[in-house]
Parts: structure tokens; C-alpha cells; sequence
């Protein structure tokens, strides 16, 4: 009887010590995917630090950054905007180092919204270097971004 029980409880510690070191596979797989960029969620400030200073200067298109950027105007409740969620995140993961992919929620970021006119939601604005950013509206599929993003931000 001795035997028997000493032979399980070698059991659940090998079953245990299994388990732990799955775990902790399972935590160094998703640390390497959270270290991967993701979209970045913009405030009137960071808006005017990452993007364009229009308090000090209103009337000129200047943009910030060191590389093109989308930004997506959604709201949290807009059902086409949760559709498009998902697919700027894989664009952030597949473009890393290449673009920025921000996001601007219109209904805590009223300014911003005014700013761009928006007036429907998901709006998407695609901003290529020393050039002026172009505004789509809707829904679009991934390949519909891809193709922007190629020949609008990255000019292949």
C-alpha cells in the first residue's frame, strides 16, 4: 500500500512540475506577443507631441513623426469600429518599425474629432511623410489597408 501511494504522489509532483513548466511556456510565448507593438491610444497631448502642434500652429498641416501613421477616430459602442479593431492590430504586429497605428476615441477626444471634422465613425486618417494625410470613412477589409499603407504611407 506503501508503494502504491508513494508511486502516485511521485505521479502528481511529475504531473504537477509538467504543468508548472507549460505555464510558464504559455506566460514567455504571450510576453513575446505583448512586447510586439500594438496601437497606440492618443490624448489631446500626445496628439500634440506624436502627431501635429496645432495650438502653435493652427493653420498648417506639420506632422510630427518619424514615420507615417494611421490614426483610427472610433468610439467604444460603434459596431464597424470593433470590426476594425482587430485588423490594425495585426496591420501594428506586421508593419512594426515601419508606421505608427494610433487611435482616437471621439467620444473622450471631442477636440480632436472637431479638429478633423469627423462626423462618422470609423474614420481613418492615413498621414505619409512631408505630405498631407488623407481621411477615409467606414469600414475597410485588411487588403483595403494593406494597399494604403503600401502605396500611400510606404510608397512600394
Amino acid at each position: 500500500m506503501n508503494k502504491r501511494l508513494m508511486i502516485w504522489a511521485v505521479s502528481l509532483v511529475a504531473l504537477l512540475l509538467a504543468s508548472c513548466e507549460t505555464q510558464a511556456t504559455n506566460n514567455d510565448k504571450n510576453n513575446k506577443k505583448e512586447n510586439k507593438m500594438k496601437t497606440i491610444e492618443l490624448t489631446k497631448a500626445d496628439f500634440l507631441k506624436k502627431v501635429m502642434d496645432y495650438e502653435t500652429n493652427p493653420n498648417e498641416w506639420k506632422y510630427l513623426g518619424d514615420k507615417p501613421a494611421i490614426i483610427d477616430f472610433y468610439a467604444s459602442w460603434c459596431g464597424p469600429c470593433k470590426m476594425v479593431a482587430p485588423i490594425l492590430e495585426e496591420l501594428a504586429e506586421e508593419y512594426d518599425g515601419q508606421i505608427y497605428i494610433y487611435k482616437v476615441n471621439t467620444e473622450e477626444e471631442q477636440e480632436l474629432a472637431g479638429l478633423f471634422g469627423i462626423r462618422s465613425i470609423p474614420s481613418i486618417l492615413f498621414i505619409p511623410m512631408g505630405e498631407q494625410p488623407q481621411m477615409a470613412t467606414g469600414a475597410m477589409p485588411k487588403s483595403s489597408f494593406k494597399e494604403a499603407i503600401d502605396k500611400v504611407l510606404l510608397k512600394k
